[in-house]
């Protein structure tokens, strides 16, 4: 039989298992899995036993020594995240002059090398002397944070950056930067070491009279955890960046194969074209999406709707091309005039009738997917992670133009307005009748932290940090996992066959599931409305299924779940996946497992030669005895845990609608795509 790799493989983790004590190193499209790691903390808190306490004892960090001293500050992380952070600064930078009208063209190359390039067809960074500085504007710009033309003057009206730190920072964690600026017939460039200059501004004259430039980068081995790039999350936030600017052409080059890969990214419909994107595959209730723009002295107003029959909400808020994934005043406006417009309409054309109680906003946006991006001149980010725009004049001005482009539409569109209305009473009498079986439910006991008598094991220690549960794909491996666990502070869930999945049936369907209903039960969580982070009763809950088609079919039902109706769970990172053994090498009375078809040829390499060996082929879990399977799977100082983390929220809605939803083609797609990584087992 043929198994793709867990099929959510290239979307919900990392095809490359990592100890718990390593780092993983690989990240991976969407749902990256990254080593579950202990903080070794000794000596953090020592006392130091000074006698004095003087100005030689503050140190002052100049130029970018803090950012060098102190990288996570300014990218984040130095993880992959912080990596691929570096080029999103340095093509902001080349969006900014398509925002201020003077690019058209962005190209992104990743090199052989894993060096990369970005060139724009922009006015090119000014090269005459800075008049404060006294040194080339370029060698400012590279060099000084905070030095941009972001900050007043007539540089840029709108730009992306949220700190105006972009290029000056990726320079700083770079151990070389080359800049070629073409300007005045001429091609100016410069090098950088580690942020420093190590040559002057040299210039050649040219016959082009074009502008632009370009910025080549080799990012820090000795800063990052790994400095290789990940093409699929690269061409992800280029095709965003490339919806939310109408027009602008960018190209992503990946010249590391042997045949390059490249992609070209240019929409004319803008974020019409997102919206169509994100609907693809979905059955949409309106034929197109429904579109409005407005500007004024707050700024400027984009917004595209489109509802489908699908059950969860995709809106995406975007505050000068930055992803406001905290929300912020320009999102509470738009959905303030969607709920208000809509009941209003509702009402007027006796949709709803005079009794009944309005929509909710749950229940209009159930089924939509939106994209509302605005522009101004100063934004005003807060919230944990500068994401959250606070500006409170866009939260009226938003307002302002969703009630009045959305009413229009209406109006001239009673057909569709009446679908979209209908879906959302069919979504607030699901709710309601969720909402009773919730009700119900809890009177039972089932949304309260009761235990499942002859299900659930649970472990004696209360300290929900210290607990895990195993959620366990069927009652033989069940019975073997409690038996080889540690009481003390791991749990057991078995389950039988595959759990429903969610993403084709409604909330209330899925409270009425049984296998669904002791997951909700074990967890202490809830779900959906009702989820309480700080209610769960484990802080590891492992995904244990059996290497093949069946239990990777699980772990996707699973995964969707979890993604679904208890999100922030995977957010904090609670959510994990065991990873089994496929192998047992034995020879003599010594023995090694083998975690993949690769790792059992690399092992036996090892062994000598003429050795007589047997290879045990594991394939479920079932025919593990409880000393293997907690020697393999179960004991944290052996084995292997791959945590599930979201990395780009907008790529995993969509991954997860496509695989898991209603329409055969995408999942058609899906497959043909990564057919190359199918793994053959057992033909």
């Amino acid at each position: 039989m043929i198994e793709l790799n867990t099929v959510f493989s290239p979307c919900f983790h990392s095809l490359q298992a990592c100890k718990e004590s390593y780092f993983a190193t690989r990240h991976h499209l969407i749902i990256s899995v990254i080593k579950h790691s202990r903080k070794n903390l000794e000596g953090v808190f020592v006392a130091k036993n000074n006698s004095s306490y003087t100005g030689q004892d503050i140190q002052v960090l100049e130029g970018l020594e803090a950012v060098r001293k102190r990288p996570g500050m300014y990218i984040g992380s130095t993880g992959p995240k912080g990596l691929h952070h570096l080029v999103y600064e340095v093509v902001d930078n080349s969006v900014d002059e398509a925002l201020a009208g003077y690019c058209t063209t962005i190209d992104v190359v990743v090199h052989a090398d894993n060096s990369i390039s970005v060139t724009d067809n922009g006015r090119g960074i000014p090269v005459d002397k800075h008049p404060k500085m006294k040194i080339p504007t370029l060698q400012v710009v590279m060099t000084i944070l905070h030095a941009g033309g972001k900050f007043g003057g007539n540089g840029y009206k709108v730009s992306g950056g949220l700190h105006g730190v972009g290029v000056s920072v990726v320079n700083a964690l770079s151990s070389r930067v080359d800049v070629e600026v073409k300007l005045n017939s001429r091609i100016y460039s410069q090098s950088y070491e580690y942020g420093k200059p190590v040559t002057k501004l040299e210039s050649k004259s040219t016959t082009s009279k074009t502008t632009g430039t370009k910025v080549t980068f080799w990012a820090d081995p000795d800063i990052f955890e790994t400095t290789v790039y990940d093409y699929e999350t690269l061409q992800t936030r280029i095709r965003e960046t490339a919806f939310l600017n109408k027009n602008l052409k960018i190209t992503l080059t990946d010249e590391r194969e042997l045949e390059p890969r490249k992609d070209e990214f240019r929409y004319s419909g803008g974020i019409i074209d997102f919206v169509k994107y994100l609907t693809r595959g979905k059955e949409v209730i309106h034929s197109k999406p429904i579109y409005f723009e407005q500007e004024g002295k707050e700024g400027s107003v984009e917004v595209a709707l489109q509802w489908t029959t699908s059950y969860s909400e995709n809106t995406l808020a975007f505050a000068n091309n930055i992803h406001t994934h905290e929300g912020g005043t320009h999102l509470d406006g738009f959905k303030n005039a969607l709920t208000r417009t809509i009941n209003d309409y509702a009402r007027t054309q006796n949709l709803i009738k005079e009794k009944e109680v309005n929509l909710t906003g749950d229940d209009i946006r159930e089924g939509l997917t939106a994209v509302l991006s605005v522009k101004l001149h100063d934004p005003q980010f807060e919230g944990q992670t500068k994401t959250k725009l606070g500006n409170m004049e866009m939260r009226g001005f938003v307002q302002q133009i969703v009630t009045q482009g959305l009413a229009e539409f209406l109006e001239e569109n009673p057909r569709q307005a009446r679908l979209i209305v209908s879906k959302a009473s069919q979504a607030a009498r699901a709710r309601a009748a969720a909402r009773k079986a919730r009700e119900l439910t809890r009177r039972k006991g089932i949304l309260e932290n009761s235990t499942l008598p002859g299900k659930l094991s649970d472990c004696s220690i209360k300290d929900a940090s210290l607990c895990e549960i195993y959620l366990v794909e069927g009652d033989s491996a069940g019975g073997s996992a409690k038996q080889a666990r540690d009481r003390s502070f791991q749990a057991i869930l078995p389950l039988r066959g595959k759990i429903l999945n969610i993403e084709r049936a409604g909330l209330h369907r899925a409270l009425s599931n049984e296998e669904i209903q002791a997951m909700i039960t074990a967890m202490g969580t809830g779900m959906g409305e009702d989820f309480n982070l700080a209610g769960a009763r484990y802080h590891k809950a492992i995904i244990m299924t059996d290497a093949d088609v069946d239990g990777s079919h699980i772990r996707c039902l699973l995964l969707t779940f979890f993604y679904r109706f208890m999100r922030p769970a995977l957010e904090a990172g609670y959510i994990y996946i065991a990873q089994p053994p496929l192998y047992k090498l034995a020879w003599g009375r010594k023995h090694v497992y083998a975690y993949s078809d690769e790792e059992l040829q690399d092992e036996i390499k090892k062994l000598p030669e003429g050795q007589k060996i047997g290879v045990q082929r594991y394939k479920g879990l079932g025919e593990m005895n409880p000393e293997q399977l907690w020697e393999t799977t179960m004991d944290p100082s052996s084995r292997t845990l791959l945590q599930v983390t979201i990395e780009e929220a907008t790529l995993a809605e969509q991954v997860v609608s496509d695989l898991m939803g209603d329409q055969v083609e995408p999942r058609k797609e899906f497959i043909q795509k990564y057919a190359k990584d199918v793994r053959f087992l057992d033909i």
